[in-house]
Formats: structure tokens, C-alpha cells, sequence
């Protein structure tokens, strides 16, 4: 099955991946940055339920779990394509809908993203905890900063605060055990096993 047929189920976790088409890059400026968060809370919590995020010059990193089949909208649930083509859909307009703004800013042509994102099952817990280990960590791996605390552009900060927030945080800490060890699990670098697996899926 090509990773774009992957449905997205209900009630499922997944690691959701797009990265710009070519050497382009995604985000310019913090507005970017910004622009695709307000266009995420306007296509995604309907459907989703978002553990982690990390917005990276180039590519995006999500860990999402698609909700459950009776707190989706009603919309999803009639006639026409299947629950996940449209859940999918949502996730494709997103991404469209952040797309076209970039290129009308920009005054450039051609397409923003590559031709489909990428979507896996999270089957099994070890996967859960490395895969927000993981995600937290890219800005670590590509030497843009030292501690995933110093890059503005994800959840890892959210998850910590007290402040009101989209994010499933306490689903996140209470996997991790509180907040203590969600923030030792993060002071490591992620496992190479795991690190060399993600590389080869995206």
C-alpha cells in the first residue's frame, strides 16, 4: 500500500509528515510560522486531537490521534467518500489552504509541498513516547539549537505550561509520568534505532 493510501482511521494515532517540493522552504518569517497554526485550528481539532508538533524551515512534523467515530462531525459521517478520505481531506486542505497564502506572498510559482503527505500508524507505546521524543528533537538534529525549550516553533514548551492549550497535555505528561520525566526523556537523544527508521520511512 503507498503511504498516501494509508487510511486514517478513527480513534488511531499517527505521525504526520509534509515537506516543501525541492530546496524551497515552508516558512520565511515568524508570520509564516503563525499563519499555518491559525489555519491548523481551523481545519484539524474537528478531527484530530494533536499530541506534538514541530514546524521546521522545510518540513512539519505532527503526532495526532484522529478522534474517535461518535465525536467526529456529522458531516463526516454522510454519504459521498469514506470518513477517512475526508479526514485525509482535511489534512490536504490544510495544507492547501497555507500553500496558496505563502505563494500569493511570495509571488512564486508552482507547488509549496511535496505531491502527498506522509501518514503512519503509532502501534505500539514505545513507538508513542520516541516518536514525541523524535519530534521535539528535530531542531536539535538539524543544529538550529541545543535544547528543544530554544525552538519557538513547537509543542515542547506548550506541553510544559499552564497555560490553556489545544495540545493533549495531559495525555502527553501522564504517558511520561509527569512533567519531571517528560523533561528528563527529553534532556537524551532519541534512540539511533529509531532515529535511523524515521529517516527511511520519509
Amino acid at each position: 500500500m503507498k503511504n498516501n493510501e494509508i487510511p486514517l482511521l478513527p480513534g488511531v494515532y499517527y505521525h504526520i509528515f509534509n515537506h516543501a517540493n525541492g530546496f524551497e522552504n515552508l516558512f520565511h518569517n515568524e508570520g509564516n510560522y503563525l499563519y499555518f497554526l491559525k489555519k491548523y485550528a481551523e481545519h484539524i481539532p474537528p478531527v484530530a486531537d494533536t499530541l506534538a508538533y514541530c514546524l521546521m524551515p522545510n518540513h512539519i512534523h505532527l503526532m495526532v490521534r484522529i478522534k474517535p467515530e461518535n465525536q467526529l462531525p456529522e458531516s463526516l459521517k454522510l454519504s459521498g467518500s469514506s470518513v477517512s478520505q475526508k479526514i485525509s481531506r482535511r489534512f490536504g486542505n490544510l495544507f492547501s489552504a497555507y500553500a496558496q497564502a505563502f505563494i500569493k506572498q511570495q509571488s512564486r510559482m508552482g507547488s509549496l509541498f511535496i505531491p502527498n503527505f506522509k501518514r503512519k500508524p503509532v502501534e505500539n507505546d514505545g513507538y508513542f513516547a520516541n516518536l514525541i521524543h523524535y519530534v521535539h528533537y528535530n531542531p536539535i538534529e538539524s543544529d538550529f539549537v541545543s535544547h528543544p525549550a530554544e525552538w519557538p516553533h513547537s509543542s515542547f514548551m506548550s506541553l510544559l505550561s499552564d497555560k490553556p492549550s489545544r495540545l493533549s497535555r495531559d495525555e502527553v505528561l501522564a504517558f511520561f509520568g509527569g512533567r519531571d520525566a517528560f523533561l528528563a526523556a527529553h534532556e537524551i537523544k532519541p534512540d539511533d534505532r529509531f532515529l535511523k527508521m524515521v529517516s527511511e520511512w520519509y
